[in-house]
């Protein structure tokens, strides 16, 4: 087992699992309707476990495109005034301050988007943070690490659900498409990834 701190672990990086529920697969025009960041820490036996969980619904910006396939996938229905929604800016600078102080509470020079097919994810945080003229995002512009490469590698599935199965994790396809839920199990896949891969 690896004893390190999270900066000397991770090259000086955060590591924060991000997921995100969306009006389509565009992240310049389709909106971004849910967003949560989960954070994580080593604990007492060097094992990484996850340390604080972050969501918020989004109101979708002005003239956003909202696919109904979407929809139908997530089952968000963008104007149910019991969702609580918010702005985009509202909601990323909220995040963005706790973040930097988590950054700098691991002694961390940057946050680093962890994601499942990270791409997507880190594409539409980008995307509502320019939106949001947002001048300090605490992220990384272009590099994450993406968990669907990683359970393809140490599990040999890309599939969420499949590779948390595979992994001996808890995982309910009927609370799956919440970005609370999916950002928590892969935050849980994460961390099981980077232990097993400590024991190296």
């Amino acid at each position: 087992m690896h004893n390190l701190s999270m900066k000397e672990r991770f090259r000086g990086f955060f590591p924060v699992i991000v997921d995100v529920e969306t009006g389509g697969f565009n992240a310049a025009t389709d909106a971004l309707l849910e967003l949560a960041a989960v954070t994580t820490t080593f604990d007492e036996r060097g094992e990484l476990v996850i340390n604080n969980s972050y969501h918020f619904n989004i109101e979708p910006f002005e003239g956003a495109n909202i696919e109904q396939k979407a929809l139908d996938f997530t089952g968000i229905d963008p104007d149910n005034p019991l969702r609580g929604a918010i702005s985009e800016q509202k909601a990323l600078k909220g995040l963005f301050k706790d973040l930097r102080t988590e950054q700098k509470d691991a002694e961390c020079n940057r946050c680093v988007l962890v994601g499942h097919n990270s791409w997507f994810d880190l594409s539409f945080l980008n995307a509502a943070s320019e939106r949001a003229n947002i001048k300090r995002n605490p992220f990384h512009p272009f590099t994450s690490f993406d968990t669907a490469s990683l359970s393809a590698l140490m599990l040999g599935h890309t599939v969420l659900a499949q590779a948390c199965d595979l992994a001996g994790i808890e995982f309910s396809q009927k609370e799956a498409h919440s970005a609370l839920y999916d950002a928590t199990k892969t935050a849980e896949l994460f961390c099981l990834l980077v232990n097993r891969a400590n024991q190296f």
